[in-house]
């Protein structure tokens, strides 16, 4: 097979929480990209990793909780930077913030990003994103250190540095991740961001003002005490990732590490919230 990717576009009904658990039963088995749509989500994985019974263990496919359906095609490589592509158009957050790629056209918000997110999470197009920008829009950041944690294309990493952030961190897990977002923070001139691979051990002996974790409710439960440990009096938690009825359980697990819940923001049935500690 001379394809690089086999790709999946999926039609999920209802989309929430459909297509996260989709998404996180499709990583499971090696798909390594997604685009959402208001449809559903197309999902990528490399041809070598692909077989024909890749989906068989899916188990939401077979729920009856839910409406799915797909189709499939094999992408040569040649053809991947235009899958991505035509399934990414620029967004703007609060006619303040641009989130685009480099083939679109400059804009005249305040703040315009250019983004090229390959397979790393993090256009703004996702309703987490949209409203952890929102947060980093409406909140001050000047001379603070900041922690990206699962940073992803280091989008907000980027947009705090740019509203007056002293220094910041951007760390992932993923090796994509890590490789996109140095392209991305050259991209947009913050190379003074530091970019880190690894997890929450890196966070150990750390200091800071104002920490932004964009992840999923499990592990902002299982790296809470470690967040907690990094900020200094009065610091500043924004999460995402999390569902609606989510929302209580990580009150409860930053009340514990003592946070204070000070708000949060709603899109889609999810969730981005601000804690103070």
């Amino acid at each position: 097979m001379d394809a690089q990717y086999v790709g999946y576009t999926f039609t999920v009904s209802p989309l929430v929480p459909g297509v996260e658990i989709l998404i996180a039963q499709l990583a499971q088995v090696g798909f390594e990209s997604f685009v959402e749509s208001e449809e559903g989500v197309a999902a990528y994985i490399q041809s070598a990793d692909w077989q024909e019974d890749i989906l068989h263990n899916i188990q939401i496919l077979a729920s009856t909780e839910f409406s799915i359906s797909f189709t499939q095609e094999h992408i040569k490589q040649t053809n991947w930077n235009a899958v991505w592509e035509s399934n990414f158009n620029p967004i703007v957050v609060d006619d303040r913030c641009m989130v685009r790629a480099p083939f679109h056209e400059a804009s005249s918000c305040e703040y315009d990003l250019v983004i090229e997110p390959k397979m790393s999470f993090g256009t703004g197009h996702h309703a987490t994103t949209h409203m952890m920008i929102q947060h980093i829009l409406e909140n001050d950041w000047r001379d603070k250190k900041v922690l990206d944690m699962g940073c992803g294309t280091s989008v907000l990493a980027i947009l705090a540095k740019k509203r007056g952030a002293a220094a910041v961190d951007a760390i992932d897990i993923d090796s994509w991740c890590y490789e996109n977002s140095l392209e991305n923070i050259k991209r947009n001139n913050c190379p003074d961001i530091n970019v880190e691979m690894g997890d929450v051990d890196l966070l150990a002996g750390r200091q800071y003002d104002s920490i932004i974790a964009n992840i999923n409710r499990n592990i902002l439960i299982a790296q809470m005490s470690s967040y907690a440990s990094c900020l200094r009096e009065n610091g500043e938690l924004y999460l995402s990732g999390f569902l609606e009825q989510d929302l209580e359980q990580i009150k409860l697990e930053c009340n514990k590490h003592g946070g204070r819940f000070v708000q949060h923001k709603q899109r889609e049935g999810w969730i981005a919230a601000k804690f103070v500690f």
